[in-house]
């Protein structure tokens, strides 16, 4: 740990998986005060919100446990950031000076205004709130309702399967191929499971209409749908857009490949609302932590007069829970694209608890053991950093 005299303010917008590393991780250096702010009192282990939906896990974090001594929470929105002035300003009306800040406020769902009745009637699993709503709807819900759920991503799969297991009537609606992001045999696991479960898979259809208790496909049925829930897609705060910096198609801000942002180079990003030369990271905790390490370590090299590094991360795939008994392990080239290589069942299940748990413990360790947590690097970036000229 270095010790210095001078006090540099970092404000770390966001507390998820990227943000709250990140606000430990920046203690390397003793002359630096720590702001972490987040609209919610706890963490929200977001990876395990289709168990929260189904009741078998909470869910939630004491920051208490996870933060490291001198970091100030502040439980409050951020709502714009000025440049001129480097404040961050907040909901409350308070205004926090800043140094630097990181910029981590994460992703949420996003359930399309084009498709009529979703933003009525559709329920999500993206955040906790919304988690919360569905959790309660799905207790007063009788066990033999129709359920559909829209998007046959991994959100979708897992958010299908965890109710599947408990004996609700769900009907996958995935819009196009399901797991597209897996392997063919892979995939083939995973319905090989959704349909032993007695989960419908419709790969061809999309949700054109969300009613209150049916939805209408694309190619025209009507099916009793006494609870939707739409898990397709992902969308940003728009923060980074309201404060005036540039931001890709989907509202992440722009920066370049050590995280900072294209227009200030006070403002560095992490985690899910990061679009490093405009082209982000797969949204995922695999990538948050990396990107939340790395973006404090930017600003520690800022503070420190040195030249930041370039992201340096490498994939391993992805692990998919199919309720609390089983799962499918895709395995992936470091750039992230899948191979035909994967297992599934039980030992799948348990590498799945196992890195969700990790997820949290490694934040844990980065408060009390300051650069514990590692990652796998050599990407394919990287690669391209030393073929550069």
């Amino acid at each position: 740990m270095v010790e210095h005299s001078t006090l540099h303010k970092v404000v770390v917008i966001g507390g998820g998986y990227a943000g709250t590393v990140a606000a430990n991780h920046l203690r390397m250096r003793t002359d630096v005060d720590i702001t972490l702010v987040n609209s919610r009192p706890k963490f929200v282990e977001r990876i395990r919100l289709h168990q929260f939906v189904a009741g078998n896990y909470d869910a939630s974090v004491d920051y208490g446990t996870l933060l490291g001594d001198g970091i100030t929470l502040v439980v409050d929105n951020a709502t714009r950031i000025d440049t001129a002035s480097q404040t961050v300003e907040l909901a409350s009306g308070r205004a926090l000076d800043y140094d630097h800040v990181i910029y981590a406020v994460g992703s949420t769902g996003a359930v399309p205004s084009s498709v009529p009745g979703a933003a009525e009637f559709a329920y999500s699993v993206a955040e906790f709130e919304f988690a919360q709503r569905l959790r309660a709807r799905l207790v007063e819900l009788p066990a033999h309702a129709a359920v559909t759920v829209a998007g046959g991503g991994l959100t979708g799969i897992e958010t299908a399967a965890e109710l599947a297991e408990q004996g609700r009537t769900v009907t996958l609606v995935c819009g196009g191929t399901l797991a597209p992001s897996l392997s063919a045999p892979a995939r083939r696991s995973v319905a090989t499971w959704l349909s032993e479960h007695g989960v419908t898979v419709l790969e061809a259809n999309a949700v054109a209409e969300v009613r209150q208790d049916a939805v209408v496909l694309t190619d025209g049925p009507v099916r009793q749908s006494a609870l939707t829930i739409w898990t397709a897609g992902f969308g940003v705060p728009g923060l980074a857009a309201a404060s005036g910096l540039r931001v890709d198609a989907l509202g992440r801000l722009l920066t370049d490949e050590t995280l900072i942002s294209v227009d200030d180079d006070r403002i560095v990003a992490a985690g899910d609302a990061a679009s490093p030369s405009g082209r982000p990271l797969r949204m995922s905790c695999q990538a948050a932590v990396p990107l939340g390490m790395q973006a404090a370590n930017t600003v520690l090299s800022r503070i420190a007069g040195t030249a930041p590094a370039a992201i340096d991360q490498a994939f391993k795939g992805s692990c998919i829970s199919l309720g609390r008994h089983a799962g499918t392990m895709q395995l992936a080239r470091e750039d992230d694209t899948p191979l035909d290589s994967y297992f599934d069942g039980q030992k799948a299940a348990e590498l799945k608890e196992e890195l969700c748990r990790r997820a949290v413990t490694g934040i844990a360790m980065e408060a009390r053991s300051l650069g514990a947590v590692v990652w796998p690097k050599g990407g394919p970036r990287a690669a391209q950093m030393v073929a550069s000229p």
